[in-house]
């Protein structure tokens, strides 16, 4: 008897035209049955926003020969919804994967990711999910090194399975890496700036800007991994109680 081949859901927030998600379609191929659904333009940084304030547009395109594509108008985790939704009625992919993204999302940068949220929907609606990022922004990134640990981490979700709430935010180094890492988030912040400028009718706005500066110095971290030259993958949930406050706040007595 001929194995079925696993459902692979792909999505992204740069977008479904981006040379990452180009990538990671052709190793998904490899795995099983592709189906896209991705913005229809670039959603970096937009988190885990949903659009409830306007229509969406889901409309199937053809743009790589035998992969099932839609363009979305709204936000990476709208076009989660949808896919689950709209195109799968209710049953579920195998596996959701997002990405590759255009620059790295370790740290504190997986709560502003339109990658890791989409990734993150997949896991609430109950799908095993990963999101990969890459250390270069560069629309004409090279993720030829990416590629065997693609197919070698989908296939160990698709074997595995993980456990109920969690999802993976696989982080690859710039150039070719020395092999993986189980790795913590590193504790970071982004220190802003905000360019301000006056427009043609002498009114303000702002760019902003700033820089990333991580205050975790320790060696189980993806930062330190990736420094390294090390792929890192963090095991990530998105329930986010801080469980060890809980019998702190309950000292507090809140009913004197």
């Amino acid at each position: 008897m001929t194995k079925k081949k696993p459902t692979i859901l792909v999505v992204n927030d740069d977008g479904i035209t981006a040379p990452g998600i180009k990538v990671l379609i052709e190793e998904m191929q490899k795995i099983g049955h592709v189906v896209v659904v991705a913005p229809d333009s670039p959603q970096s940084g937009m988190g885990h926003a949903i659009t409830i304030g306007r229509p969406l547009r889901l409309d199937r395109i053809d743009l790589y020969e035998g992969v099932e594509m839609y363009k979305c108008s709204g936000t990476p985790v709208d076009c989660v919804k949808l896919a689950v939704n709209k195109i799968f009625k209710g049953r579920k992919p195998d596996v959701c994967v997002s990405g590759i993204n255009h620059g790295l999302n370790h740290s504190i940068n997986v709560l502003y990711s339109g990658t890791m949220s989409a990734a993150v929907e997949g896991a609430i609606e109950g799908i095993p999910s990963v999101g990969f990022s890459l250390d270069n922004f560069d629309y004409d990134a090279d993720f030829s090194h990416c590629r065997s640990y693609l197919v070698s981490i989908t296939k160990q979700v698709l074997a595995n399975g993980l456990p109920k709430g969690s999802l993976l935010n696989v982080n690859f180094p710039k150039d070719e890496a020395k092999g993986i890492k189980i790795c913590r988030q590193a504790g970071g912040h982004y220190v802003e700036e905000f360019d301000e400028r006056v427009d043609p009718r002498d009114r303000d706005y702002y760019w902003m800007t700033g820089r990333f500066e991580l205050e975790d110095r320790g060696e189980d971290t993806d930062s330190y991994a990736l420094s390294k030259g090390y792929v890192a993958i963090v095991p990530t949930q998105f329930d986010m109680t801080a469980h060890h406050v809980i019998p702190e706040l309950n000292s507090w007595g809140f009913d004197s």
